[in-house]
């Protein structure tokens, strides 16, 4: 009897939500404002979740799914992302491929939402959608750099352009590979504020910067390459490869066509980016 109950009232529930121009409810919400026990809600959840209309990518927190989304199985990350990190209780921002796509750096589609937070947590495929979440320690040491992002629903906090292409070398495995990255730099690079990159480039590895700075010259953006190049300080560089993953194979590794003593980056490969 309990179920036959909450079905209908979580329905409800859901059109009452959407009607107010909003697509996600924590467990502890619904059981207040349902006044049901927790099972009747977990099963209600469930019977809504087969037929397609709510999911739950992380335990005690779910999304609405509205009409116009039933066929993709879940509504964009962006509809709901900030909701979920405040879920977790994490701070986070939304970074690489995706954030430069909303900067307008982009020459295609990105299949994946990106997010970098403090904590490891696992991917989520929310219907079409998959959310990828990449590690960093040390957030107060980027978070002038997060800036909020208007979205369909409220707002989710991203990556600054400058924040943005530090990022694109500190997890290349992430954007693409460096023809990719490089294709991005294209664009993002005439976005890139100097004195930002000033500030951030300390709270990044050495080789991070050293990379990116040969990238920008090789590019033609020397005016953020030579601010780049002062945060690296008068000491002898090491010298670091462009691409480190081409030293995975050793009887494979391609002779140098550049060192750049600029930098002091190895280049074996030169990056292609699309025109």
């Amino acid at each position: 009897m309990i179920l036959e109950l909450a079905r209908p009232k979580l329905s409800t529930y859901l059109s009452r939500l959407l009607s107010e121009g909003r697509v996600v409810f924590s467990r502890a919400e619904a059981l207040r404002d349902l006044g049901i026990g927790s099972g009747a809600l977990l099963d209600a959840a469930e019977r809504l979740q087969r037929k397609q209309t709510l999911i739950s990518p992380r335990r005690g927190f779910y999304v609405v799914v509205p009409p116009q989304y039933l066929a993709w199985g879940a509504p964009p990350p962006s509809w709901y992302i900030d909701s979920l990190m405040r879920h977790e209780d994490r701070p986070y921002y939304v970074g690489l491929l995706k954030a430069a796509e909303l900067h307008g750096a982009s020459h295609q589609a990105v299949m994946e939402f990106q997010v970098i937070t403090d904590k490891r947590l696992p991917r989520i495929v929310a219907g079409r959608s998959a959310i990828d979440f990449y590690y960093r320690k040390d957030m107060d040491a980027i978070a002038q750099a997060i800036e909020p992002h208007k979205t369909d629903t409220g707002r989710m906090m991203i990556s600054s352009p400058a924040l943005t292409a530090l990022d694109l070398l500190r997890y290349p495995h992430a954007a693409g590979g460096l023809s990719h990255i490089a294709t991005v730099l294209k664009d993002l690079g005439e976005h890139l504020d100097p004195a930002k990159l000033i500030v951030l480039a300390p709270a990044f590895e050495r080789a991070v910067v050293q990379r990116l700075g040969h990238l920008l010259d090789w590019l033609g953006f020397a005016a953020a390459a030579k601010v780049l190049h002062g945060t690296l300080g008068v000491r002898a560089l090491p010298w670091v490869e462009l691409e480190p993953a081409q030293l995975r194979h050793a009887d494979l590794v391609p002779d140098p066509v550049e060192r750049d003593a600029r930098w002091h980056v190895i280049v074996r490969e030169r990056p292609e980016p699309d025109t």
